[in-house]
This record gives C-alpha cells, structure tokens and sequence, in this order.
C-alpha cells in the first residue's frame, strides 16, 4: 500500500473527528488575539473531541506560553494544536520490533470481546510477514466457537498455521502446544488470541496467569509482548479497559482499532498523555492492510485538520 493512500484513509477514519474538532475551534477563534478566554473555549473544544482533560490542559498550557496575545487565525490554531498533539503522541509512537531470542517472540494479544481483536491479530500477522518474518496464531480464545473460526478462516486466508483445541478447551493447554510447534520450526512470532469476558474478571484473570505461568516454563521470557486491542469508537470507555487490563494482564503496548469513521479518534491522544504506554497501530478498516504502524505527526496532522 503506498503512503499516500494510507493517508487518505488515514483522513477518511479521522474525518468526523476532525470535523467535530474543526467545528469546536472555530467557536473558540473569536478574537483576533490568543488571550485566557480564547484559551478556555479552546480547552473546551479540546475535551469535547475526546482528548481529554489532562492533553487538553497541557496543549493549551504550551499555546499559551509560546503565543499568548499573538494574533491567529483558524488555520494557525490548527497547526499549533496538530503540533502540540505530535509531542504528545511521538514519545508513545514505538514499532513492534522482533527481537527475541531464542523464537519465537510471543505476542499476547488481549481486549474485550468485540473490540475487533481476532482481526487485528490475522493483520499484525500480515505486517509481520510483510517484514518476511514466519508467524503463527494460537486460537486461545476457546470460550467462542465463532472466535476459533474467525481465527481459522484468517489464517487460511494469510497462509499461517493455527494451533487450535476444541470449543471451551483448555487455553493454557492450546499455548502450550502452540509454543512447542513454533520452537520446533524456528517461527519468528506466536500471536495469541485470549478471551475476552470482563464480565467476570476474577475468571478471566486467572486463565491470563495461567496462560503466563505455561509460557513461563517453557520461555522465561515469555510472552514478549502483551497487546491490548481497543475499539475507538468507545470513547473515555477505552481508557477504563486500559485500567482493568493494566491491571490485570501487564499490558506493554496499544493497538486502536475501528478508526473509520468514527468521531471519537481523539481518544488516542487521551491515551497517550494519560498512559504513555506504547501504541504499536492503528487500524481503520476491516481489510488486512487496514492496519498498519503508528505515525504520530502524520495522525496529529489529520486530527488536527491540516494534513
């Protein structure tokens, strides 16, 4: 996929985002200098296009100090702000490098049922094979037959192997299995699929420990990675699941997904200056190239409007 192409669905997945940012600085601009009250509305614009509280603070903390009672404009204010989103975003833009040794690196992948998880796992094994690295899935979400099937249906489609056990199997047993299969054929990465049923936490917990102390034993390094897979079309909600899964499972790193469309894309930049943990991708469709790294000016460009 080229990058301009990227870019243009990059700005298709932002658009009401933008447009609901667009609309709340144009209300805020109704001076013609940068003072306290343009700030506030400013601010405010911030919040509302779900930025949150604490990034919307320090972006008008960083307008005011570099251009307080200067003249602007719409068009300047919105360069100002896609630079101050940027240093946001740029400290927690981080690649997901494969590096262990020895294979596989074991990628955890977790998240709450319906945040587009399975999916996102048959596309981060498409951008590994794209960097010509072997993959393999382990289908450890055994609580749903749809689940395994998804899964089974994207791996045959990609061309990767699947370790799989039966519909309410044990997931620790399928890691296991899918463990010693990688090592055995020298794979490069082991993407696993966890289940996601917050609803009862306690359960979903243990199975995450039970899953971390077989991997334990037969790589004390693993799992390499632990994925937190979330839907930006939930809002401030995603930030809570970053609470419960932090907690829970060691998160080490972000993927956003279901960016197209929706109007709530300014979580990212919420999550970033509330966490600062690693955001690996972005994704904004269904298709398999839909996902890809995560590119902290050019997302701070299309959010802000001036791409």
């Amino acid at each position: 996929m080229s990058e301009t192409s990227w870019s243009e669905r990059l700005f298709g997945g932002f658009r009401k985002t933008q447009q609901r940012l667009a609309e709340n600085l144009t209300e805020a601009v109704g001076t013609a200098r940068l003072d306290d009250a343009t700030l506030d509305q400013v601010e405010d614009a911030l919040i509302m296009s779900d930025l949150g509280p604490s990034a919307a603070a320090r972006i008008r903390a960083k307008l005011r100090e570099k251009r307080f009672g200067l003249e602007i404009s719409q068009d300047q204010l919105k360069h100002a702000v896609a630079e101050e989103i940027a240093a946001i975003l740029r400290p927690v833009a981080v690649p997901l490098e494969i590096t262990a040794f020895p294979r596989p690196q074991v990628v955890l992948v977790i998240g709450v049922n319906g945040s587009g998880k399975t999916t996102t796992i048959a596309k981060l094994a498409h951008l590994f094979q794209e960097d010509d690295y072997s993959v393999m899935l382990a289908a450890g979400d055994t609580f749903r037959a749809a689940a395994i099937g998804q899964l089974a249906t994207w791996a045959d489609r990609i061309g990767v192997p699947l370790v799989r056990g039966p519909e309410g199997g044990d997931p620790a047993s399928i890691v296991f299995d899918a463990v010693k299969s990688a090592t055995d054929r020298g794979t490069d990465v082991l993407v696993v699929d966890t289940a996601g049923r917050l609803q009862n936490k306690r359960e979903l917990m243990d199975e995450l420990t039970k899953i971390r102390k077989v991997l334990g034993r037969l790589n004390p390094e693993a799992p390499h990675n632990v994925l937190l897979v979330l839907d930006a079309t939930n809002g401030q909600n995603a930030l809570n699941q970053i609470d419960v899964f932090r907690e829970m499972a060691g998160v080490t790193g972000l993927v956003m997904t279901k960016l197209d469309g929706t109007a709530r894309g300014g979580v990212l930049v919420a999550a970033a200056e509330q966490y600062g943990l690693p955001i690996h991708a972005i994704g904004v469709g269904e298709k398999i190239d839909d996902l890809r790294p995560f590119d902290p000016d050019l997302v701070a460009r299309v959010i802000a409007g001036v791409a």
